[in-house]
């Protein structure tokens, strides 16, 4: 990975979950700056990765290549505004993690014409598991392109979208869809209490057969999704009963329900930047 001086606008969960991907690849810790309002999560990032911190904004811009904004899109419009007063931001790539924001709402909020990768990660990317898409304006040269990508490699896995409008595709496939499994997980725990498993045992038997699906589909990509529920399913079997149970009533229309709202609600957001 190219090592250029990275300054991080906000100092969230996703700021940390970068850095630590960085400094743990062997990125130089002097070369990565953390700006925030307040004190106590920089002091900890400094404290834990050994980078430079600042609660001034200009000042960490000023020294880097590199800006990744990461600050809640509300506060956005506000937090680039008094970026660009007397500063020179030309040449600088931005990277956002702001979801809502197009790179066209970004571009005047900056008043300028600049090279922005718009990136939608994922809370697993916490554990370095995340997914995260990404989309380059057209003002991003390949440099640049590949830069972003290997930022966002550090806490996962990531997919380029040629069209902005499929950000919005990837926050209902990735950005959104943990809940999804959290709250599949969360009712199958309740039916193995209601069966006459205590609390811990329940979910210590969905969350291990959650995580040992994933590590199939993973450890399997060769076969399709399909193939690997085949595998289970013996016909006539008790596998084969839940399935049906699930088809009946109408699971693959209940997700795609699902999904599609994500995307509505996303677009509605969008409109608020």
């Amino acid at each position: 990975m190219q090592h250029r001086k990275i300054a991080f606008i906000g100092a969230g969960n996703m700021t940390r979950s970068i850095i630590s991907g960085l400094v743990n690849n062997d990125y130089p810790a002097h070369l990565i700056t953390a700006s925030n309002p307040s004190i106590g999560k920089l002091s900890a990032l400094q404290a834990d990765f050994g980078i430079n911190i600042t609660q001034e904004n200009t000042e960490a811009v000023n020294a880097a290549d590199v800006i990744v904004l990461a600050v809640k899109p509300q506060l956005m419009e506000q937090v680039c505004g008094k970026l660009t007063q007397g500063q020179n931001l030309s040449g600088k790539l931005f990277v956002s993690i702001a979801a809502g924001i197009t790179t066209s709402r970004l571009q005047q909020m900056l008043g300028g014409d600049f090279a922005i990768v718009r990136t939608m990660p994922n809370t697993p990317s916490a554990l370095g598991k995340g997914m995260t898409g990404l989309f380059a304006d057209t003002n991003v040269g390949d440099s640049d392109k590949k830069y972003a990508a290997d930022l966002m490699n550090q806490i996962g896995a990531i997919a380029w979208v040629e069209k902005e409008s499929m950000i919005d595709g990837v926050i209902a496939a990735a950005g959104s869809s943990p809940a999804y499994f959290f709250l599949f997980l969360e009712a199958m725990q309740k039916e193995s209490e209601r069966q006459g498993f205590d609390h811990q045992t329940a979910r210590l038997m969905v969350q291990q057969a959650m995580l040992g699906a994933a590590e199939m589909v993973c450890h399997n990509p060769h076969l399709e999704l399909s193939e690997l529920r085949t595998q289970v399913t013996s016909k006539g079997g008790t596998t084969a009963k839940a399935i049906e149970s699930f088809q009946q009533q109408g699971i693959e229309q209940v997700v795609a329900n699902a999904m599609q709202a994500a995307v509505k609600r996303a677009e509605e957001m969008a409109q608020q930047f």
